[in-house]
């Protein structure tokens, strides 16, 4: 089993304009309404910079401010884990094109913006970040392998660290093999020990996959979490919203699953 302390939250979703936002709807007191989604370009980054990043970028470093914001810690100092299944879809799309041209000439901007470890790259500039970084993907069981990526770091250093998980939609004819419907990002500020900050304490382990009864979801929040890879937070942070002792599954791959239990700090 492996545990932290969550001391800090970022949520960015349809209909899910942030973590303090959505806690109703999260917790089922208040209905979600799906709804156009506005992904700011962080003001951490220096011009030049804020105007080439896409969508996955934007996702991770607003839902990461967020967290940290919320957990009080200089984001600079924290070790971070970037989790997602695809990167920057629309760069992606954008090189395909260009390959499938005579010219085949790739834009270095667009290169630098592929690659999956960019939201790192970023996040150092935004914020003079020093510390470990990790950027991994794990197709639909990216969530679950980030968050065992960060356990496992906290659990050897025994120091905080920050958790973000994003996805981006592809364009097509991408779409159409990789049916991402919408943007979804969160963000998890971990830390080894309890402190006045701590909002719950998060214990970990494997399990074989089972028809686990959980507290579900509310209406509105299952589409999201099972067409988009990073949306399988959700049943995390709505537990986390009810503010309640809860054993959570979390998809993982196949004949395995985490069950994560959320109890008081």
């Amino acid at each position: 089993m492996m545990k932290a302390f969550i001391e800090g939250i970022g949520l960015l979703g349809p209909g899910l304009p942030g973590w303090n936002a959505s806690r109703a709807i999260l917790a089922g007191t208040q209905p979600h309404v799906a709804a156009p989604m506005t992904i700011p370009t962080s003001d951490w980054l220096p011009p030049a910079e804020r105007r080439r990043t896409g969508v996955s970028v934007r996702l991770a470093l607003a839902t990461g401010r967020e967290a940290c914001e919320q957990s009080q810690r200089d984001p600079g100092t924290l070790a971070t884990v970037f989790t997602s299944s695809g990167g920057d879809s629309d760069n992606q799309h954008a090189i395909c094109e260009t390959l499938a041209t005579t010219a085949r000439e790739v834009s270095p901007t667009r290169f630098h913006n592929s690659v999956h470890n960019a939201p790192a790259g970023y996040w150092g500039v935004a914020t003079g970040a020093m510390a470990s970084s990790t950027s991994l993907c794990a197709f639909d069981w990216s969530f679950g392998a980030g968050l065992i990526e960060a356990l496992t770091w906290i659990a050897c250093e025994q120091q905080p660290l920050l958790l973000m998980a994003y996805d981006a939609p592809y364009p097509e004819p991408l779409r159409t093999v990789r049916p991402v419907p919408l943007p979804f990002g969160m963000a998890l500020a971990l830390a080894p020990e309890p402190s006045a900050r701590s909002l719950a304490q998060l214990t970990v382990g494997f399990e074989a996959a089972s028809d686990r009864s959980d507290p579900g979801l509310p209406q509105g929040l299952k589409v999201l979490h099972d067409a988009i890879p990073a949306a399988r937070s959700l049943r995390l942070l709505c537990a986390l919203a009810r503010e309640k002792h809860a054993e959570v599954p979390i998809d993982y791959l196949s004949g395995q699953q985490l069950l994560a239990t959320i109890s008081p700090p």
